[in-house]
């Protein structure tokens, strides 16, 4: 771990699932606990031997620009490299392409996926890779890791037909060697390896484990997911009922609101007769009036009046008026019922 570690974030995807909020920016950006899920994703890695000497590689689509905008803007601290991936072929197509900046170590991390795990262990690690893992208790709509009685992967399988093995990969990796991996990378395009015409990363390691080597296994303590509507508020309750929950701050405020933790609410919103929480995030600037409102986000600059919201995603610079009970609004909407 004396080498720059290298981070690959694949994040070029359309975010189907996420619409329309993905329309108008990329689903890392989205919002969630007071900070977006890019944010969290990098946190990630805060407990890391070296974390400053650490370089980040951003595999990006059409939306590259404001993810590159808002590093800018909110990590500036950060080294970080950007490489567009046109085409959605998979995962290991997106580290191929950003092969010319994985030199030495790197590590392979989902952009809508966040893990609980301590890193510091890296600094002592002697194995070619490491895999982390979670136990579910149905893994047949993931990818899992057969292991050996020493906890090493023997294989990776996606959507096993059965429960047998139920440790599923959560889309964290490490590698010793980012140059092993790309020539893994290499012979999957050989042997055309592929699912839906996309590459799987997964069938990449695999051919690692044939050359021999040596891919721990570590489990993660929490797994959530940031990439429907629905796990983006599972996460965001989450986060708030663990450690993102401001509302003792909040309450010191004076704001004409009752308030039920937990919630997290920017200092520049106004809120004025209102029932906040629980599980709520109110982003910057964002302006409620006779609103109640639990289990839902609203991004900033958005204006909501003489509303019900439950279970909602309300995003950027968005009018609401009228009353409703459950709303999945994009950026910049306008609706009066």
């Amino acid at each position: 771990m004396k080498q720059t570690l290298k981070i690959a974030i694949p994040m070029a995807g359309l975010g189907t699932r996420m619409r329309p909020h993905t329309w108008s920016k990329p689903k890392p950006l989205m919002h969630l606990a007071g900070k977006t899920v890019l944010d969290f994703v990098l946190a990630q890695f805060d407990t890391l031997p070296n974390p400053e000497n650490v370089e980040y590689i951003f595999i990006v689509g059409p939306q590259g620009d404001m993810v590159k905008t808002y590093m800018e803007q909110n990590h500036p601290g950060k080294k970080t490299h950007y490489v567009i991936q046109q085409e959605m072929r998979g995962q290991s197509d997106a580290l191929y392409l950003a092969r010319e900046y994985l030199k030495g170590p790197m590590m392979m991390a989902f952009s809508d996926t966040l893990v609980e795990t301590d890193l510091s262990f890296l600094k002592d690690l002697d194995a070619d890779g490491v895999a982390w893992v979670k136990p579910v208790k149905d893994p047949r709509r993931f990818g899992v890791a057969l292991v050996d009685t020493s906890g090493c992967v023997t294989r990776l399988v996606e959507k096993p037909e059965d429960m047998k093995n139920n440790l599923v990969a959560v889309g964290l990796y490490y590698f010793r060697s980012s140059e092993a991996l790309i020539d893994a990378i290499r012979e999957q395009f050989n042997r055309e390896i592929k699912l839906k015409n996309e590459f799987f990363l997964a069938d990449a390691i695999n051919i690692m484990l044939e050359g021999k080597a040596r891919i721990e296994t570590r489990r993660v303590g929490a797994w959530l997911d940031a990439g429907t509507p629905q796990s983006l508020l599972e996460t965001n309750r989450y986060l708030l009922e663990n450690g993102q929950d401001n509302s003792a701050e909040v309450a010191r405020r004076g704001l004409g609101a009752l308030i039920i933790p937990p919630v997290f609410v920017h200092e520049t919103a106004s809120i004025d007769a209102c029932v906040i929480g629980p599980h709520v995030s109110i982003g910057e600037k964002c302006s409620l009036s006779n609103v109640i409102v639990s289990n839902s986000i609203i991004e900033e600059e958005s204006q909501v009046e003489q509303m019900v919201l439950e279970d909602s995603l309300i995003g950027r610079s968005v009018h609401l008026q009228g009353r409703a009970e459950k709303i999945n609004l994009g950026d910049h909407s306008w609706m009066i019922m």
